[in-house]
């Protein structure tokens, strides 16, 4: 062989061995991406298989009404309740003033600016929104999903109707069976009387695979009937009229015939495929209670498709609802409360919605725009001499308030509630990914969702608040019982310590900075007291675990910069025996900058998302409404460990002699999604209650914040009310609906006065709604939190504002002093600014909120100030 040859040899050798390193490498660049699409893929598949709520899986039985279209009625000696069969919509007589309620809308037909679609929800008992895994949501209806084509059942006795929706997209289906084998037919027909056997041969056609008539197919009729090879058939002739399928129904619901038998013979029929169509089967429950009407729907008895989860439920969205030539307004409970005149022609703006206890902390969200929070329980309409409250009950936890104007997306003024069923989350899969994945509660609690509706024979908001009152003392019981305050009470809070990063060899490190020692807050309590504070409850905030940023309470020690147990122990003694009540806070639901030495681990103590991640709360901004890039996140602690933190504050508070502060419960609410123990938000509120109640029984002060309604009737006093609430340009007029209903059953004070940014405005505000003083001070001066996370103390320096704290408060009991054990009886905003509070010794108080003197009745209100008249 010559070298040329070999040369050329080797030349292609490394020629193929370069073509095959190339190959290689261009099948790793292909498939390292294939292979890593395929795993985004398969991650996305396990998490929509995996997520999704347990739904219902076996088909879903459509029901159907048989009845006669007739009127449905119970009553009792004070409601007459008529439903019509034909359409489930029902009106209430109230029979001590003759004012008939009506469950929908009225002559909707009419309404010249809701679409066709709207039409059928304004005529809706139900309304439900419907979800699926990329979370795009569907509207649906009772009345154009269901009623308007016969898909309901109702069952009535005498003292309750019952109507069981199937609502969804389909027509209405009739338990007839489409298919049968001529085994099947014998059994069932000839059970049958020998009418009924003549008008179903009618209906029916036989079909024998060997006697096929001249215009049968046969490879069309094997098709669709696959049993007809080796059976004969008779199958239910098309196009039946609506009557006749009526007959023949009831011809084999006579004879036995059930719908698992309606479904076997539908699998015989491949024509016959079950709808992809979304169903949900909801029931609705009417009861009379002496003069109320109680409206349930039971989540048990809900049935619904695993792959379109049930997102939320409103439960008579209508009721009630006033027409354009209707004069009458809706009440709202933000904050206080407020009023939505009808037809205010504000159709341009946003609805009115907010949430319930507001945000469920067990839910994690992105951004944060706006925290929408009411914190009782009630909505109700006035029209003319005539008005009903909506309370709410069971399942409350889970619902937010809704109300818009005529002139929006139709012609009708109306407030409902709706429910949050199977609560969501957005699943993060990857950044690759673009589609959206969401996470589903996997299946509906076994609770009832329960709606009170108290009918009032007054247009009158005051008499409406003294309803909610008759409410709350009948459920409540001894809780409401009238208070003996013979002064203002005054919340103060003394703020302990807060946290601040130092240096420490070099290392920053947080430490606990101490702004009021045990000793300067009881000289501060002294001061207090022997300046003229009377009804006074301190409040003392960053005592233990690092300060106001509080480690979590496994084990509670006092911060020994502030002094010793003894120091502390002394304070309380001190400030009892000069006649204030003290109440030691502490954070039980959530935990901040804690770790294992702490005692904490957030795997395991760490409360649990939708998503089974850990429930890790972020801090806003204010300005892009994300989470804050540099701020430190905490965690909702886990639903029996937050159980046992209240446990422990509690035994530590009553160990020295004080009584204790809960920061979070009472005004929080959360769920906690930890699979092997959930806890829903109803199971949370119900454990809260009963604490709270516990806690009352047994003599313990107790204060809690914001005035929860199931909190603020047990506490001794509630702090930092809402009192107006957030100003939603849809709302035409505030007033204090629930400071009407528990004035001189409960005490509260609003925010503190120093921190509050307008220190006059909210001085105004609590004369306006009867409420106490709050306040908040530190020994420190304000210079001292600077360059730390809290500026918000730039006011609480008790040397800068002693004098004015003292002065504020003797001028206020020594006018309203003697409100605070009396019923609030009245309320009217003589103008925009100007309002007068009254109560039932007959004490008037004008306040005046804005620039200039108003005069009324004789009496001069100065600009920016109050006067009390007795």
């Amino acid at each position: 062989m010559s070298k040329d040859t070999t040369k050329t040899k080797k030349a292609l050798t490394e020629a193929q061995v370069e073509r095959r390193n190339a190959l290689k490498q261009g099948l790793k660049d292909f498939l390292i991406p294939l292979l890593f699409i395929g795993v985004i893929a398969l991650t996305i598949f396990l998490i929509i298989r995996f997520q999704k709520p347990e739904g219902t899986g076996e088909a879903i039985e459509i029901r159907s009404y048989a009845g006669e279209e007739e009127e449905v009625v119970i009553e009792n000696d004070s409601l007459k309740l008529t439903m019509d069969a034909a359409t489930t919509q029902f009106s209430v007589l109230v029979k001590e003033t003759g004012k008939v309620w009506y469950s929908n809308a009225q002559n909707t037909d009419s309404d010249g600016v809701a679409l066709a679609s709207e039409k059928d929800r304004l005529n809706s008992t139900i309304a439900i929104t419907y979800s699926d895994a990329s979370g795009v949501d569907t509207a649906i209806n009772s009345y154009g999903h269901s009623a308007k084509n016969g898909l309901y059942e109702i069952e009535s006795d005498d003292t309750s109707i019952t109507v069981r929706y199937s609502i969804g997209d389909i027509e209405k289906e009739y338990i007839i069976p489409p298919v049968m084998t001529k085994e099947v037919y014998d059994r069932f027909v000839g059970a049958m009387s020998a009418a009924e056997k003549e008008m179903i041969a009618q209906y029916f056609k036989k079909y024998d695979i060997n006697k096929l008539g001249k215009k049968d197919n046969k490879e069309e009729l094997l098709a669709r009937y696959p049993i007809l090879e080796t059976e004969v058939i008779y199958t239910f002739r098309e196009g039946t009229k609506e009557t006749q399928k009526k007959k023949l129904q009831r011809f084999f619901e006579g004879v036995g015939f059930t719908y698992d038998d309606y479904l076997e013979a539908k699998a015989l029929d491949t024509a016959e495929m079950t709808s992809e169509k979304p169903v949900y089967n909801i029931t609705i429950r009417y009861r009379l209670d002496g003069s109320d009407l109680i409206v349930e729907v039971p989540m048990a008895e809900i049935e619904y498709p695993k792959d379109y989860p049930l997102y939320s439920l409103s439960p008579l969205p209508f009721f009630g609802s006033g027409g354009k030539q209707d004069e009458g307004y809706m009440l709202i409970p933000e904050g206080g409360g407020a009023l939505i005149s009808f037809n205010n022609g504000k159709t341009s703006l946003n609805g009115y919605y907010a949430n319930l206890y507001g945000w469920d902390y067990g839910i994690s969200r992105k951004d944060l725009v706006h925290d929408t929070r009411v914190y009782y329980n009630t909505f109700g309409v006035s029209e003319g001499n005539d008005s009903f409250l909506c309370i709410l009950e069971g399942g409350r936890a889970y619902a937010a308030i809704r109300a818009d104007v005529a002139g929006t997306i139709n012609s009708y003024n109306s407030v409902n509630a709706v429910y949050t069923m199977l609560a969501r989350e957005q699943y993060d899969v990857t950044a690759l990914s673009q589609g959206e994945v969401y996470s589903y509660l996997w299946e509906l609690p076994d609770e009832t969702i329960t709606q009170r509706y108290r009918f009032i024979a007054s247009g009158e908001y005051t008499d409406m608040a003294k309803y909610y009152a008759g409410y709350l003392k009948d459920t409540y019981g001894s809780a409401m019982a009238k208070r003996t305050d013979t002064a203002t009470p005054a919340s103060v809070e003394i703020v302990g310590a807060i946290d601040k990063v130092k240096q420490i060899v070099g290392v920053p490190v947080s430490r606990p900075l101490p702004l009021t020692t045990y000793d300067e807050a009881g000289s501060i309590v002294n001061t207090l007291t022997e300046g003229g504070f009377k009804n006074l409850s301190v409040r003392l905030t960053g005592w233990c675990n690092g300060g106001l940023k509080q480690k979590i309470l496994k084990h509670i020690r006092p911060i020994s910069a502030l002094g010793g147990t003894g120091d502390l122990k002394s304070f309380v003694s001190g400030a009892q025996a000069a006649g204030a009540s003290v109440y030691l806070d502490g954070a039980t639901m959530y935990e901040y900058d804690s770790n294992l030495f702490n005692g904490f681990f957030s795997f395991r103590d760490a409360g649990r998302f939708i998503t089974k991640e850990r429930a890790e709360q972020h801090q806003f901004s204010h300005i892009t409404y994300a989470s804050r890039e540099f701020a430190e996140s905490y965690y909702l602690l886990h639903a029996t460990l937050a159980d046992k933190m209240a446990d422990n504050l509690q035994r530590y508070t009553a160990g020295v002699g004080a009584g204790v502060s809960f920061s979070d419960i009472g005004k929080d609410l959360a769920a906690d999604y930890y699979r092997k123990n959930v806890r829903t938000r109803q199971e949370s509120l119900d454990r809260h209650t009963e604490r709270f109640r516990t806690l009352n029984e047994n003599g313990t002060q107790f204060m809690t914040q914001m005035g929860n309604e199931y909190a603020a009737v047990y506490s001794d006093i509630v702090s930092g009310m809402d009192l107006k609430g957030s100003e939603y340009t849809i709302l035409d007029e505030y007033i204090p609906f629930y400071q009407l209903a528990v004035h001189g059953y409960v005490d509260y004070t609003g925010s503190p006065i120093n921190l509050c940014g307008d220190a006059e405005e909210e001085l105004l505000l609590c004369a306006r709604y009867g409420a106490g003083l709050s306040y908040a001070f530190m020994n420190a001066d304000a210079f001292v939190t600077q360059k730390t996370m809290y500026s918000e103390l730039y006011g609480a320096s008790f040397a800068s504002w002693r004098d004015r704290a003292l002065e504020s408060y003797r001028r206020y009991d020594s006018e309203m002093g003697h409100i605070f054990n009396q019923e609030m009886t009245g309320y009217e905003n003589l103008s925009a600014d100007v309002s007068v509070t009254k109560y039932e010794d007959g004490t008037s108080v004008y306040v005046n909120t804005g620039y200039r003197d108003y005069d009324s009745d004789g009496i001069t209100v100065p600009a920016r100030d109050y006067v009390v008249v007795k």
